[in-house]
């Protein structure tokens, strides 16, 4: 996508123009999506984009520009664009770094670089479509468990990206990510009510999804889940011991603890964990952990979009608040350490420190235990979407299928049930977590675009959480 002459010549031109720091990021993307509604095809569309975006740092000042042109020319007058919006007026036009006194930059494109621990098994080419609408229809299939199901609808949304990062530093990094996903949407109606359930497991893997997420039981589960809040009746109000379910369980704490150790929010001081290091944060169980090396999670790829090795950081370790999630910027901003966190949805956005694969860590209670002792609470055994307060981690997240619990035991389904609380607050009234951990895909929102992040936890005991509720 780059060469490297044109790369050492825009870099050099940006340095020249008085950069301290710059870098391109080229990508190209292609995406597929399949959708079936009860078995007929209502959409198939496949499409392409490819481009370049240029940022530059001028001390802790950041300037960013994009554009779907390549040419020399383009990236040239995009370069001196820049340049001019700083206010410098070093550059007319594309420059030579020779005449500058920046051709001492080595941009030799590298080699592979070793196994990529993310490469799919399956290509998408190695099946047609209609092996893909073959799979769809298992799904189909798979949810009609029941006569109350009354629709089902499939996704299967599959991508491949590939992206270069090149930058004054002299680094050069080709990546490639693939992802795929199978979604199952099934809506339950009795005559009377009508619930909806939901499944949609992906994985940075090609066509071999299918082989690890049968098509039959994504669609199962969420007919399961539909069926389950059929039956359902209204959740309770009130402030109660809750057990949140494994899995994307782990949203409430992405959403209302996650984007608190982002520098995004961090360097501004705009987080309520800024500047606590070394401090207790949450009780002596929790262990929360961003990891964007786990082979063919949703949320992983060898390289972060600033060029940046992914690793496994430690954010809390038994309560103590040890790391955030640092980018260049923030890096810059903060002094603290850089953690190959900083991530973006596509070239027309310039990286901020985004989450990657996030989780709680295993604890060592048994799972049956999580329910001991608690006369009347609320078994969130799947969440579902909410909102949040991002400074200070005040949250309210649906529950998608939940259930009461009475006397020590799970009892009869419920709901419509909220929890709203505090995600630092919530955080210290953790009070056993299990060994089941378990975790699903998802996409996240922030200033940086919309990104495939991952969220994940065992099954967690929470001494108390506010319920909404309409009994």
């Amino acid at each position: 996508m780059l060469h490297p002459d044109t790369a050492t010549t825009v870099l050099g031109a940006a340095r020249a123009g008085g950069a301290d720091f710059a870098e391109l990021y080229a990508e190209r993307w292609r995406r597929r999506l399949l959708r079936t509604i009860d078995g007929h095809v209502e959409e198939a569309t496949s499409g392409i984009q490819h481009g370049v975006g240029l940022r530059l740092f001028f001390g802790h000042d950041v300037v960013y520009a994009y554009t779907n042109d390549l040419s020399d020319a383009s990236l040239g007058e995009l370069v001196a664009s820049l340049v001019r919006l700083r206010g410098s007026g070093a550059l007319d036009g594309a420059a030579s770094p020779d005449a500058h006194g920046a051709g001492g930059l080595d941009l030799r494109r590298p080699g592979a670089g070793g196994l990529d621990p993310h490469a799919p098994e399956v290509a998408f080419e190695a099946h047609p479509k209609a092996w893909r609408l073959e799979r769809l229809r298992e799904l189909d299939a798979g949810a009609r468990i029941d006569p109350a199901v009354h629709q089902v609808q499939a996704r299967l949304l599959e991508w491949e990206q590939d992206v270069t990062i090149v930058n004054s530093e002299g680094t050069w990094v080709d990546d490639r990510r693939v992802r795929t996903r199978l979604v199952a949407q099934v809506i339950a109606s009795d005559g009377a009510e009508t619930q909806t359930g939901f499944h949609g497991p992906g994985l940075s893997v090609g066509l071999e999804l299918f082989d690890r997420c049968p098509a039959a039981d994504v669609g199962r589960r969420a007919a399961e889940q539909a069926l389950v809040n059929l039956r359902a009746k209204k959740a309770p109000a009130g402030t109660m011991p809750v057990v949140i379910g494994n899995a994307f369980g782990g949203v409430i704490f992405h959403e209302a603890l996650g984007h608190l150790l982002e520098t995004t929010s961090v360097a501004r001081n705009a987080s309520a964990l800024a500047g606590k290091l070394g401090e207790r944060v949450a009780s002596d169980v929790v262990t929360y952990v961003d990891d964007g090396t786990i082979a063919h999670a949703w949320g992983s790829s060898r390289f972060d979009d600033e060029a940046a090795p992914t690793e496994r950081t430690v954010l809390i370790r038994g309560g103590i608040l040890e790391s955030y999630m640092v980018d260049r910027w923030g890096a810059l901003k903060t002094g603290y350490r850089p953690t190959g966190s900083g991530r973006r949805q596509d070239y027309t956005y310039a990286p901020t420190s985004r989450m990657r694969n996030t989780f709680l860590e295993p604890g060592a209670t048994p799972q049956a235990a999580l329910f001991d002792g608690i006369e009347l609470g609320l078994y969130a055994k799947v969440m579902g979407g909410g909102q949040v307060r991002p400074g200070s981690g005040e949250y309210n997240f649906a529950v998608n299928e939940g259930y009461l619990i009475r006397d020590g035991q799970v009892a009869e389904p419920v709901r419509g049930a909220m929890l709203v609380g505090k995600g630092p607050d919530t955080l210290r009234k953790v009070e056993a977590v299990a060994a089941d951990l378990e975790t699903a895909p998802g996409m996240c929102g922030s200033m940086s675009g919309s990104i495939p992040t991952e969220v994940g936890q065992p099954h967690v005991r929470v001494s108390e959480i506010v319920v909404g509720g309409e009994a």
